[in-house]
């Protein structure tokens, strides 16, 4: 067991650890959206509570942002994370073997809550470097958290296709298990920032989120694209699941390989956000996605540009996501963990409005009208972020 304090510098070993354990965890996010059809054909699923599984999943992903994200700053790391770890293998195993559809949003929700682990890690790596590296860093960290949201669809869609959706959640716990093993050996114990108890600390969240208009502006900018980005993967499986596709689990979950696109984004951005500045960067990836967008609206039957839209996408949701993180984490030095936990909660709030938003829109609408929802949050999210040029 490591003992030294998380002042030292991020040693090359942990920093792949971390990341590689961000993408793992983060997975379990994503897992479900290409076995959804799989899970709706053995429950007998309707459109609304088949769109309540991923919202679950993403509603307790935000709440443990507010409830537990804060406790990184008053705890060491290490020990919330050991205990976070323990429930996702036990969630991962409940929604392997449920028995109904009440029991799988149950686990869903707690599968969400206890994937916080990688906003205990975020910062966890954030305060172990210099500020001068936090950028590049935060383009590792994003990397493996990109690497584990968009190949958590390809393996899920395999292990679905071949096994059933239940093997997914049996593969889940196991994993789980390994790195929560791995990160309770190897992570340093940090000295925690502040000494407040539980309920002060959620207050001094709060009070952090209303005295710096500037982080309203990042949250909310960050909650709309990433609405956005989950329009697009809530639908997507079910869109190319019909004519004139007509994919089976495992290959609507290739797509994922084919966003990896959301990779180069997220090393890029960590490159060039010194150079161009956060705001400039967001505002291009924004654009990005517009288009992204815009192409897989105009062509919607057509395979080549439904690729190049994920792909425009991808890139720009994880490019605005690094260079949002820089910003986010240069509010208060002293308070890495409330800021993040305060951020993401947006964040993943706008991805849980999203997957709604988007079900719906498919259901009404079909694939344009998941477009035309996509571009309305893509709009909210560049007015916001001009707003934060000005705060």
């Amino acid at each position: 067991m490591k003992t030294q304090s998380s002042d030292n510098n991020l040693s090359h070993f942990l920093l792949l650890l971390m990341t590689t354990a961000i993408a793992v965890t983060a997975a379990n996010l994503y897992y479900v959206q290409p076995i959804l059809p799989l899970i709706a054909k053995e429950f007998d699923l309707g459109v609304s509570e088949l769109g309540s599984i991923p919202a679950l999943n993403q509603f307790g992903y935000a709440l443990a942002l507010l409830f537990i994200s804060p406790l990184g700053d008053a705890i060491a790391r290490r020990r919330v994370i050991a205990v976070l770890s323990l429930v996702l293998v036990a969630s991962s195993f409940l929604a392997a073997f449920t028995p109904s559809f009440v029991v799988i949003v149950t686990a869903m929700f707690f599968i969400g809550l206890s994937a916080n682990i990688t906003q205990q890690l975020i910062p966890f790596a954030a305060s172990m470097v210099k500020p001068q590296k936090k950028a590049a860093t935060l383009g590792t960290l994003m990397m493996g958290l990109t690497l584990g949201i968009l190949l958590s669809r390809t393996a899920s869609g395999f292990v679905g296709e071949h096994f059933g959706w239940r093997g997914v959640y049996i593969m889940s716990g196991i994993v789980a298990a390994l790195f929560g093993l791995l990160l309770y050996v190897f992570l340093p114990v940090n000295k925690p920032q502040s000494n407040l108890r539980y309920w002060p600390l959620l207050r001094s969240t709060l009070s952090l989120f209303k005295r710096h208009k500037a982080l309203q502006h990042f949250t909310l900018a960050g909650a709309f694209w990433f609405a956005a980005f989950n329009v697009l993967w809530a639908t997507l499986a079910i869109y190319v699941s019909n004519g004139p596709f007509n994919y089976n689990a495992q290959q609507a979950g290739l797509f994922g390989v084919i966003a990896l696109a959301g990779v180069i984004g997220a090393k890029v951005s960590g490159r060039w956000v010194d150079v161009l500045g956060s705001k400039t960067l967001i505002m291009l990836s924004l654009l990005l996605i517009a288009i992204g967008f815009i192409v897989t609206g105009i062509f919607a039957d057509n395979l080549m540009a439904l690729i190049i839209g994920v792909i425009l996408i991808d890139f720009g949701v994880f490019s605005a996501q690094v260079s949002n993180q820089v910003r986010v984490f240069s509010v208060d030095e002293t308070a890495q963990s409330r800021i993040n936990g305060i951020y993401m909660l947006g964040y993943y709030i706008g991805g849980a409005l999203g997957s709604i938003a988007g079900i719906k829109a498919f259901a009404l609408f079909q694939w344009h009208g998941v477009i035309a929802v996509s571009l309305v949050f893509i709009s909210l999210s560049a007015i916001l972020n001009c707003r934060a040029q000005q705060a």
